[in-house]
């Protein structure tokens, strides 16, 4: 008996030895992963947030100014203005292409005749590349040889301004984000429309409701989740849109469209402000979480309901 055991206890013990020595080691495929995080990600925003407590003027020497830069930005009339540019920019460029293409969608889930065409000329505007949409858009805005105005003369309406008149300024370039990415929103309906299962309709129209009422109370309900993706993606696309806003018309005229992005460039890369430049970044990265947050809860609060009281 004292031999069997002996035995046992000495095959038990490789056993675990040779479990020790073939327990896999994910390491090795962690630690690139981890060196790119923080190279990427942790590293700059933290020499940002480093940079934001300087007084940190190209070719001056750098001081320690602790959180005046983020004092100075309440008190700093243009950054407020650009902020209020940037809320109602952000908030009409999400809207307008949220109504067009939700009405789209519905359009498209219809048989049309060359409906495949049709969708496929739809969606070219987001395939196109943002600075040759602006010079094209630029062409169009020209108070004189600009072709919108000479549509709108045929109608009998007078030339407008466009990008070229503090007034009317935001309203062109949100027509612009407008026309480029209502194809998009189109998109995200148009496979929300496809999932939706056929009985509440069949139902409906033998009880009499009319199109408006099953769009109102079948339709809307069950497509919420899927709008509340495409308003969570156009909030941030608008937040961070640069490259069209810088083409056409740089902030101005004067700073009518200045949006954060707008100002941030120009007070890091014209003023060299590098210092107040980071504030301003990390104010704005501050925003765009709390507004991304908000928007999540709401599209949890959108979900279909599973049945199991979530």
């Amino acid at each position: 008996m004292s031999i069997l055991a002996s035995s046992d206890r000495v095959v038990g013990a490789a056993s675990v030895g040779r479990t020790k020595r073939l327990r896999p080691s994910y390491w090795p495929f962690v630690v690139p992963a981890l060196i790119v995080v923080v190279g990427v990600i942790i590293f700059p925003w933290v020499f940002t947030l480093w940079m934001s407590a300087m007084e940190w003027r190209i070719g001056e020497e750098q001081r320690f100014v602790g959180l005046q830069n983020y004092v100075r930005l309440f008190t700093d009339l243009r950054f407020l203005e650009a902020m209020g540019h940037t809320l109602v920019y952000t908030a009409l460029s999400v809207v307008a292409p949220l109504v067009l293409g939700t009405a789209a969608a519905l359009a498209f889930n219809t048989k049309l005749p060359a409906r495949g065409l049709l969708r496929g000329i739809f969606v070219m505007p987001m395939m196109a590349t943002p600075v040759a949409i602006a010079l094209v858009w630029t062409m169009m805005f020209h108070p004189q040889l600009g072709v919108l105005n000479y549509l709108l003369s045929l109608i009998g309406i007078g030339p407008l301004q466009w990008v070229y008149h503090p007034s009317t300024v935001i309203l062109s370039l949100v027509l612009v984000e407008t026309w480029q990415w209502t194809p998009l929103v189109m998109l995200i309906v148009l496979g929300g429309l496809a999932a939706l299962p056929t009985e509440p309709y069949e139902s409906a129209q033998i009880d009499g409701a009319t199109a408006w009422q099953r769009f109102r109370y079948l339709t809307l309900p069950m497509i919420k989740p899927f709008l509340m993706v495409a308003v969570i993606i156009r909030t941030i696309d608008a937040l961070k849109s640069f490259d069209i806003l810088y083409t056409i018309t740089q902030g101005g005229p004067g700073t009518a469209s200045e949006t954060i992005n707008l100002y941030l460039y120009s007070v890091a890369f014209t003023y060299y402000d590098i210092g107040y430049g980071s504030a301003i970044a990390v104010v704005f990265f501050v925003l765009i979480i709390m507004l991304s947050l908000i928007l999540l809860y709401l599209r949890q609060r959108s979900a279909w309901n599973t049945g199991d009281g979530q």
